[in-house]
């Protein structure tokens, strides 16, 4: 296996494919005005593809459907800064055009949250892309940056827009303001309205051929808890999985300067040495001076990052062969900024969900934190969530925001709605799956969406997860652990960084990650005996899976110490004694007996590439 050596500052004459023709595309128009048009033909051609991934459009086909001819179609995804806020007047655009041109080959209509807090359009036709595009780009949003090779949708805490002390939410809209692509193109190619879509004064240069690859930025919070009259740190957006996370640092009540780690990533790439990481520690910044840092940052990975190698394309891989250090002083070069050596103590605090009810301190109004499962908003087992969002946004002076776990914020009720508002959710079956009541289980848990809306993944995630949660929650409803689960090993709904991870290798077959904790502190590895260099459950098929989780829910309660999570209890135990359990164990002991090479560059290396698409 050749090692990892991205090509730095790529020549010119050795630019890949996907480079050389963002370079030709005229800044990412190429053809894309007649192709969108052009219905003789339901795809498009490869350069069409890539370059329309800038403007949040991606070409899928249907993966139920067998047969030579493949069924196009598109999925489109709206950047939402920070989580929003949605007005009532934007969402009732998204839920129209949604009933119009998202129906499923099974009949439903659908919208779909993301973990970077985007929204989805699916099963989209060609014939109604631009309509679609459009009609989002003259609510307020835009698809620009959805996708693409350039700084993508901006996380932030959506809760902390109501903090007294800091606002995540509005730094995230800024940052995406700051690193959204000029707007000409995408403005010609789906005939939007100007002055619905402006360029900002202060904005990143782009170059000619965009970014190495994908960049993601995420901003953790800091919240007050006035009956305990203590701060505290809130991870929701798990700002280490990102290229650049920012964490705030409270002084004196007041948030003047912030930790910034760099690095982070979670998608890897099969056949290729490439690994998953948590951003680490990269410089303690003053507020008046975090976007010119931010700005460094990107800048130096647009300067060396592999240009050649796509699979080496992210920034991680820069970090890894030039080191920090070198990588600081880069950004101190072309910043001038002064950035003070990180605080590797930090606390940036834990993954929180927002479910439930939370009062709103700014203004003591109230804010219903909506469990979504796997994020997909439709009409189905868990309630007629669709309806249930349109008669809420309706009905109340509501805004609507999304979550980075898949969820949405409905804020600004009034407290005296409080038990009506309850009751109407109930009434459209909100709350329960298959009558039942959700489990902590399943609130804590998740999926990516898989197939059939996904030409990367292998196997099935959003329609897998609720199965397997089914399975076990009977037995472990209550677990306050988190199981993830995806298509594929792009991970984009971070299964490594939950308790157990599930990892899709082939059709109907996972790939077991444990080492994530629940609070998303950590990232799971693979199970590999180091001195060997053998890899288990790699592979395991799908009905198996629910029995192997079943088996490592028994190991911990039995052997755990008081109080103690899960993935710590991994990291206590150690691979080698849940490798030796698992062989022992008569329902996982024949799993056990197949062993794979470690696909990665060095005996013991554990981590993988990332590529995922969020």
């Amino acid at each position: 296996m050749e090692e990892i050596n991205p090509n730095l500052k790529t020549p010119l004459e050795e630019l890949s494919r996907h480079d050389r023709t963002k370079l030709a595309s005229n800044w990412i128009r190429g053809s894309l005005y007649q192709d969108f048009r052009d219905t003789s033909l339901a795809d498009l051609a490869w350069e069409s593809e890539q370059l329309a991934k800038s403007h949040g459009v991606y070409l899928e086909w249907n993966r139920a459907k067998t047969g030579k001819e493949k069924d196009w179609m598109y999925m489109i995804r709206i950047s939402i800064p920070g989580g929003g806020p949605i007005t009532r007047e934007q969402w009732m655009v998204f839920d129209e055009l949604s009933e119009r041109f998202t129906v499923s080959h099974e009949g439903s209509a659908s919208l779909r949250i993301t973990t970077r807090q985007n929204i989805q359009f699916h099963w989209v036709k060609k014939e109604h892309v631009v309509e679609v595009v459009r009609g989002v780009a003259e609510s307020g949003f835009y698809s620009l940056n959805g996708c693409g090779d350039n700084v993508r949708n901006v996380m932030g805490c959506p809760l902390s827009c109501f903090s007294k002390i800091y606002d995540a939410n509005a730094w995230a809209q800024k940052v995406g303001k700051y690193f959204r692509l000029p707007t000409a193109a995408f403005i010609e190619i789906f005939a939007v309205d100007p002055n619905y879509l402006r360029d900002p004064e202060e904005r990143f240069q782009y170059g000619p051929n965009l970014l190495n690859r994908k960049f993601k930025i995420g901003f953790s919070a800091m919240h007050f808890d006035g009956e305990k009259g203590t701060y505290v740190p809130d991870n929701c957006v798990e700002l280490r999985t990102n290229d650049i996370g920012v964490a705030p640092i409270v002084e004196d009540g007041r948030v003047t300067q912030f930790q910034v780690y760099i690095g982070g990533s979670q998608g890897e790439r099969n056949g290729k040495p490439t690994f998953s990481a948590l951003g680490e520690p990269f410089g303690i910044v003053r507020e008046s001076e975090l976007l010119k840092v931010l700005d460094g940052i990107v800048q130096v990975h647009q300067e060396w990052g592999d240009r050649q190698n796509r699979h080496w394309a992210r920034m991680k891989y820069v970090l890894r062969k030039q080191g920090m250090d070198w990588f600081r002083e880069q950004v101190r070069r072309v910043s001038a900024c002064d950035l003070a050596m990180p605080d590797s103590d930090h606390d940036y605090g834990n993954r929180h969900l927002h479910h439930g009810w939370i009062m709103q301190p700014s203004d003591e109004q109230l804010c219903y934190g909506a469990f979504i499962e796997n994020g997909r908003i439709i009409d189905g087992p868990n309630g007629r969530l669709k309806a249930m969002v349109r008669y809420v946004m309706q009905k109340y002076p509501v805004e609507l925001m999304t979550t980075p776990n898949q969820d949405i914020l409905f804020t600004n009720i009034p407290p005296d709605a409080k038990s009506e508002f309850e009751t109407y959710l109930k009434s459209f079956g909100y709350g329960t799956r298959h009558g039942r009541p959700y489990t902590r289980l399943r609130l804590l848990s998740g999926a990516c969406v898989g197939r059939d809306t996904c030409q990367l993944t292998y196997t099935d995630a959003e329609k897998f997860e609720p199965y397997l949660i089914d399975e076990l929650e009977q037995k472990w409803g209550e677990m306050a652990e988190s199981i993830g689960v995806t298509g594929c090993e792009r991970q984009c709904f971070r299964p490594a960084t939950k308790t157990i991870g599930w990892v899709g290798m082939g059709l109907n077959r996972y790939q077991l990650k444990l080492g994530g904790t629940e609070d998303g502190r950590h990232q799971g590895e693979p199970l590999i005996d180091r001195e060997t260099g053998e890899m288990y459950v790699r592979s395991v098929p799908r009905e198996q899976v629910a029995t192997v989780t079943d088996v490592l829910f028994e190991f911990y309660t039995k052997n755990r110490l008081p109080g103690e999570g899960m993935g710590y209890f991994h990291h206590r135990t150690g691979t080698e004694l849940i490798v030796k359990h698992l062989k022992e164990n008569p329902r996982t002991a024949q799993l056990m007996k197949i062993t794979y090479k470690n696909p990665q560059s060095r005996k013991g290396d554990t981590r993988g590439d990332q590529d995922s698409t969020g």
